[in-house]
């Protein structure tokens, strides 16, 4: 186990840059020669040799390519489908570094204020590692300690990212991915903030509390920081262990409906989405209840957008062309033409369509991968012959939340009817009682409005 993390060493960072920009020097090289000189690469190779030299960065630029994975066309499919597979799964420091960095955040008799602290981190991601604790009354801790010198590293990743952005802009007209940027900005600034993340945490439980089978962790305040994150411990497995070989089809169908609710009762009931669903963000209790386990990257939006989400599927599903492009005015797309529209609402018929049908069924019946990649790919090639579109920021996050834990729905192969749960939780939908609610949950949480 390395005592430093290589991020928070000088030769480490430039080490890392040069890495980065040499990643994007020949993606931006290999798009321009396919899309300016003709010429034909492999970009099946160049795709898997991108997600090699991101994955092995390991840092906050891997968890912004785990997001563009899954908007569509914001990369090209290919690249898309190999950087989808990189997990968070961060190099951990060593003992007497992680004792230096507690020593910063609670002061040189930091172990005295627990009953035990273990030294080998029980998990670690893009931004930080966890490891166990005791507090002195003996309850159960998880500590989150940030990576040092992540304030630098998270404004270099988003340098690089605008450079990759700007490079693909120049060859491919379908996406403008200028709002994406600043949405994943926001976002990632806002992860390295612990004490916003226990405020997220907090509205959490308030917005769940009557969610019998989903469970929030409780922040400890006087054991947290800006960079360290201290709450109780929830017991759990890997949702992929729980719902893996041997499982029964109701276990798996009790944490796809789990699930379900834990990431949309708080939407459609206060206008908050947690936007970072894959699997190391929960665990799963035998029962099939759920622990949700981080809070980085949590959106909040103006009822009005949760309005136009409810009315996009009311367009879906009775063809009315009107609906749809108010609800996609009420995203914030502006400048639809008609050609655009129907494209959009290609996209939005797959998005959908498992809650069109009132029945039992997988979350995607088809050869699910591979289809939604083509759907992906038709509406990518027309969107550019349409002349583009700017997918506006609000469209970031809520699409990867759809997108990212559908693809957890075929992962654990939960097989329930998807057309009730969204219909029992969007019953008695109201936009001023939901403004009322957010306003009200934000204010104990001590959250602000949204912008």
């Amino acid at each position: 186990m390395p005592d430093r993390d290589a991020a928070g060493t000088i030769t480490g960072r430039v080490k890392r840059y040069a890495q980065v920009g040499t990643s994007i020097g020949g993606f931006a090289a290999r798009v321009a020669s396919e899309r300016l000189l003709g010429v034909k690469s492999d970009r099946a190779k160049n795709a898997e040799a991108l997600k090699l030299a991101l994955g092995g960065l390991k840092g906050p630029l891997m968890k912004v390519a785990q997001m563009l994975s899954t908007i569509p066309d914001a990369l090209p499919r290919e690249y898309a489908r190999e950087l989808a597979q990189l997990q968070a799964n961060a190099p951990r420091m060593g003992w007497p570094f992680v004792n230096r960095r507690m020593t910063a955040e609670l002061g040189d008799d930091w172990q005295s204020r627990f009953k035990s602290f273990e030294r080998e981190a029980a998990g670690a991601a893009s931004l930080g590692q966890v490891h166990r604790a005791a507090a002195k009354d003996g309850t159960r801790l998880a500590c989150k300690l940030q990576y040092p010198d992540m304030d630098s590293v998270v404004e270099a990743d988003l340098r690089q990212l605008k450079l990759a952005f700007a490079a693909y802009r120049r060859f491919d007209s379908a996406i403008d991915p200028s709002d994406v940027h600043a949405e994943i900005a926001v976002r990632l600034r806002e992860e390295l903030d612990y004490q916003h993340e226990a405020r997220n945490l907090a509205l959490y439980r308030l917005m769940l509390a009557k969610e019998p089978h989903v469970q929030v962790p409780e922040p400890v305040s006087t054991l947290s920081t800006r960079r360290l994150l201290t709450m109780t411990w929830l017991d759990g497995v890997p949702v992929a262990e729980a719902a893996g070989e041997g499982a029964t089809q109701a276990l798996r169908d009790a944490i796809g409906i789990n699930l379900f609710r834990a990431w949309y009762v708080p939407f459609y009931r206060y206008g908050v989405i947690h936007g970072d669903p894959h699997l190391g963000n929960y665990t799963a209790r035998a029962n099939g209840d759920i622990n949700l386990l981080d809070f980085g990257c949590i959106r909040v939006f103006a009822p009005k957008f949760v309005r136009g989400v409810i009315d996009l599927y009311r367009a879906v599903r009775d063809g009315d062309r009107e609906l749809a492009v108010s609800a996609y005015e009420t995203w914030g797309f502006t400048g639809l033409k008609k050609d655009v529209i129907d494209t959009l609402n290609m996209w939005a018929s797959f998005v959908y369509a498992p809650l069109l049908e009132d029945r039992p069924r997988l979350i995607e019946e088809t050869n699910a991968s591979s289809y939604g990649m083509e759907v992906a790919g038709k509406v990518h090639t027309q969107l550019r012959s349409q002349g583009g579109v700017k997918p506006p920021r609000e469209f970031v996050l809520m699409d990867r939340a759809a997108i990212g834990l559908g693809g957890v729905f075929m992962r654990i192969k939960a097989h329930v009817n998807w057309h009730r749960l969204f219909h029992d939780t969007i019953k008695d939908f109201d936009e001023a009682d939901l403004a009322k609610r957010q306003a009200a949950a934000l204010k104990k949480a001590g959250l602000p409005a949204p912008a």
